[in-house]
C-alpha cells in the first residue's frame, strides 16, 4: 500500500497496488506531492525569514539551493532510505518543488510513523478476513483508508498520553539517569528474585 501520512493532521493517502515498484510509486508520489502543495500557502522569499523555510535549516547547501534556482522548503518528506527513493530524478524534483527529504536510518523504518499507520489501517482491513483475490485485499485496504481519513487521529509529540507515561516513570527513578521501573524497588530480594533479574549497563 503505497502511503503519504501528515501526522500534524492524521490524513492518509495511499494506494493499494499489487506491486510497488518505482514505475508506480514515483509518478503516484509526484501527483500526491503536487495536489499538496497546490493547497499550501506560497512562501514570500523577500518576507522576514522563518526557521525552516531555508534549506541551509535542514543541514542542505544554500549554494546548491541558489545555484540550481530551488524555491524556499515548503514541505518536508521523510521517506525510508531505500534505493529506489533516493533515484536521481526523484530527488531533484522534490527540490525544484521546495521539498526536503529526510531518510531514515537503514534498518530504521520503524522510526517512520508512516509504518506504523500502516500497520493500523491493515489490521483494521484483514483482521478476521480471508480474501480470496489480490482485487479484494485492495478494496478493502481502500474502504479502510476513506474511514480512516472520516474522522483521523492526529498523532501528538508529548502528549496527553506521553505526559501520563512521563508522570509514571518519575515515580521510580533510577538516580539521574533516564531508567526506570514499572514498580517500586525492594530494598531486600529474595535469593531467587537475584538469579532472575540480571540485566547489564554498557
Amino acid at each position: 500500500m503505497l502511503t503519504l501520512f501528515r501526522p500534524k493532521t492524521g490524513e492518509v493517502r495511499a494506494l493499494a497496488v499489487e506491486h510497488a515498484t518505482n514505475a508506480i510509486l514515483h509518478p503516484w508520489l509526484k501527483q500526491q506531492l503536487s495536489q499538496i502543495l497546490s493547497q499550501l500557502p506560497a512562501v514570500d522569499p523577500t518576507g522576514t525569514p522563518v526557521w525552516g523555510h531555508s534549506w541551509s535549516d535542514w543541514g542542505d547547501n544554500e549554494e546548491n539551493a541558489l545555484r540550481f534556482g530551488w524555491p524556499p522548503v515548503r514541505m518536508v518528506l521523510i521517506l525510508d532510505n531505500l534505493a529506489g527513493h533516493c533515484s536521481v530524478d526523484l530527488l531533484f524534483w522534490c527540490y525544484e518543488q521546495g521539498i526536503v527529504l529526510l531518510f531514515t536510518p537503514l534498518g530504521g523504518s520503524w522510526l517512520n510513523l508512516c509504518e506504523s499507520v500502516q500497520r493500523i489501517l491493515v489490521r483494521r482491513a484483514l483482521s478476521g478476513q480471508h480474501p480470496q483475490t489480490a482485487e479484494e485485499i485492495k478494496e478493502w485496504l481502500s474502504a479502510t483508508v476513506r474511514g480512516w481519513n472520516a474522522d483521523p487521529t492526529p498523532f501528538e509529540w508529548a502528549g496527553k498520553r506521553w505526559q501520563r507515561r512521563q508522570r509514571q516513570r518519575e515515580r521510580h527513578r533510577l538516580g539521574g539517569s533516564a531508567g526506570y521501573t514499572i514498580r517500586p524497588i525492594r530494598r531486600r530480594w529474595q535469593a531467587q528474585d537475584r538469579r532472575e533479574r540480571v540485566c547489564y549497563t554498557l
